[in-house]
C-alpha cells in the first residue's frame, strides 16, 4: 500500500506566519493596548486608563515588547517633569484589518456560543 503524500512544506509555509504573528500579538493586553493607542490614548496614564484590569507593571512590559516588535514608538519628551508619549507605528497601523476582522469574529463567535448555551435542551 501506497504512503499517503504529505503536505508538511505547504503546512509550514502556512502555519509558520501565524507563528510568527501569534507570538508578537501573544497575552491578554497588546491588542487593546494597540487599539487603545490607535484611538489616540498617547501618554501611559490614558492607556491605562482605557483598559481595565490590566495593571501599571503589565502595561509597561506589554510596551516595551510593542516597541520591541516596531509596533509602539516611545517618545521622551525634555520637560519638567518628563513627559512619555507613546504612539503607534506605521508597521502597527498595518494590524488594522486584522484587529477589525478578529473583532467581527468575536461578536459572531459570542452570537454563536449564547444562541448554543441558552437554547433550550430537549429531554
Amino acid at each position: 500500500m501506497k504512503e499517503p503524500e504529505t503536505n508538511e512544506p505547504t503546512l509550514y509555509k502556512i502555519i509558520q506566519p501565524v507563528e510568527d504573528a501569534l507570538y508578537v500579538l501573544n497575552g491578554k493586553w497588546k491588542i487593546p493596548i494597540l487599539i487603545s493607542l490607535t484611538h489616540g490614548n498617547h501618554r501611559f496614564g490614558d492607556i491605562a486608563r482605557s483598559i481595565s484590569r490590566m495593571t501599571d507593571r503589565m502595561l509597561s512590559k506589554e510596551l516595551r515588547e510593542l516597541e520591541t516588535n516596531l509596533l509602539v514608538k516611545r517618545t521622551v519628551i525634555d520637560e519638567i517633569p518628563v513627559r512619555i508619549m507613546y504612539s503607534i507605528t506605521d508597521h502597527g497601523k498595518s494590524l488594522h484589518n486584522v484587529i477589525t476582522e478578529l473583532s467581527k469574529w468575536g461578536i459572531y463567535h459570542r452570537e454563536v456560543i449564547n444562541k448554543n448555551i441558552c437554547k433550550p435542551k430537549k429531554s
